[in-house]
């Protein structure tokens, strides 16, 4: 390794991870480096995650998943938790979906022993360890401390009715919920359990949703005692983006380089950018919001309306197009909405303002940094009320106010079909760092700038509560 290597991106592109002061990672890398080995700077990272503890001394990250490209070594993190934890007597189940895998591990797990200096044999006869090699249930048993490691492949009920501290997920983007009903509560006993999950994400034959699932509750801030980290593209890219490589696989530069991933190119895009650069595809995700749940709002005529209209205004993130809709409330006190239109931004606002002008408008609500400042100018111009412009915590709060408005059925619709398509193949986006979410289209030619002028609108009139009329008594 020359001093003017290259290194892969050392840190992970999305990570969760909880707040701590102390962590017991530094115990672990000592056993791991005594097989001569040592760990790789992000590896380090995330051991250090991995291994953080409260002031109870129970670990901050009850779960833990991580999601790294094929053959960066993140078993390795794996192995070093487990080397730890054999020597603190934890008992242990190390998983994994296929028969093949779950050996490798055991092979690698038993080496790394004997590497360290211990030798297996027979308790009496002074040995440190002894092992099962029978396939599908290796078993490793560290005399001095009690701890004990099974190796398993997974099925429906493997382990049922047996106890244990750790539990590992290998290959887990083929981790079943059948699978996890049986697995979940081997670690409820214990006083201080963990759960650590780890795999590439799903290709289109994969069978497990778990791994998926968990990455996106942790990413919208929906699980507690859970950390998360993954190295990946957003976007799919092409298969000779060598800065995609680098951001995606920490290991460039150490055991993995560019001449290894040349040899790996084919035809398949898809594959490439799932295996080598951590895309999650969409072909396993459900829009956000379902075609039923929608479909439920729908009016068969227009309800009798209340109140002033409320106006949402959204400029897409590509600065490519302006919607507009309208939110207002209804007698029977919910807030039906309507998208007005959506044109390029080439059009100018003077259809925005003409609307406004005769329209019987209470609030507007305008996001969008792309044109946010010149329609609130042209509002001005016109004397108009003052706009809205919201902060990225109202914004926050409008898209999580949507989400529950759907779900409590406080919205109606009149299902224009323009409107139902965006909202009803939507997926969730991070927003901020404290689990805000906004929405984003699962498909370039669907622009969910349509969407978001609906919920600033429903947010907007949300806030404008009806006045009530002031009674005088005598």
């Amino acid at each position: 390794m020359t001093t003017n290597a290259r290194f892969g991106n050392q840190n992970p592109t999305q990570s969760v991870i909880l707040p701590y002061s102390e962590t017991l990672y530094q115990r672990a890398i000592d056993y791991y480096q005594r097989t001569k080995l040592n760990c790789y700077e992000w590896q380090r990272d995330i051991v250090k995650d991995i291994m953080a503890v409260d002031e109870d001394g129970l670990w901050v990250h009850q779960k833990f998943g991580f999601s790294i490209p094929r053959r960066n070594g993140k078993t390795e993190i794996v192995y070093i938790v487990e080397l730890d934890a054999l020597e603190q007597g934890l008992k242990v189940l190390h998983t994994a979906h296929r028969i093949s895998t779950s050996h490798a591990s055991f092979e690698k797990m038993k080496k790394y022993l004997e590497e360290s200096g211990y030798v297996e044999g027979s308790e009496k006869e002074g040995a440190d360890f002894n092992s099962i090699k029978a396939k599908g249930q290796e078993r490793i048993e560290l005399y001095k401390s009690g701890g004990v490691i099974q190796f398993r492949t997974r099925t429906a009920s493997g382990g049922l009715g047996e106890g244990f501290d750790l539990l590992v997920i290998d290959e887990a983007q083929e981790y079943t919920t059948e699978q996890e009903s049986a697995l979940k509560y081997t670690v409820t006993d214990s006083k201080n359990p963990m759960t650590i999950m780890t795999g590439t994400p799903p290709t289109p034959v994969s069978s497990g949703t778990v791994f998926a699932n968990f990455r996106e509750n942790l990413l919208f801030g929906q699980s507690k005692y859970a950390g998360w980290a993954e190295w990946s593209v957003e976007d799919e890219k092409d298969i000779h983006d060598i800065e995609a490589w680098y951001n995606s696989n920490p290991s460039m530069g150490y055991h993995l380089n560019e001449r290894k991933i040349e040899a790996e190119l084919g035809e398949d895009k898809l594959d490439h950018n799932i295996q080598r650069l951590g895309y999650w595809p969409k072909f396993n995700q459900k829009s956000a919001i379902s075609e039923k749940d929608w479909k439920e709002l729908k009016v068969n005529a227009l309800p009798v309306l209340k109140g002033p209209l409320s106006v949402g205004i959204k400029y897409g993130n590509d600065g490519t197009n302006v919607s507009m809709s309208i939110a207002v409330h209804t007698l029977s006190g919910k807030i039906f909405v309507e998208t007005i239109d959506c044109q390029s931004v080439r059009n100018g606002n003077q259809w925005i303002i003409n609307f406004l002008k005769n329209a019987d408008v209470s609030s507007v609500a305008i996001d969008g940094a792309s044109g946010q400042s010149l329609l609130a100018d042209d509002m001005n111009d016109f004397r108009l009320k003052e706009p809205i412009l919201p902060t990225v915590k109202e914004i926050i709060n409008a898209n999580s106010l949507w989400e529950q408005a759907i779900f409590q059925k406080s919205i109606c619709h009149s299902d224009q079909p323009s409107l139902t398509t965006v909202v009803t193949n939507c997926d969730k986006r991070n927003i901020g760092s404290s689990g805000g979410f906004g929405y984003k289209s699962q498909f370039d030619d669907m622009d969910i700038s349509l969407m978001d002028s609906a919920l600033l609108a429903h947010w907007a009139c949300s806030n404008d509560k009806p006045k009530k009329k002031q009674k005088i008594r005598y």
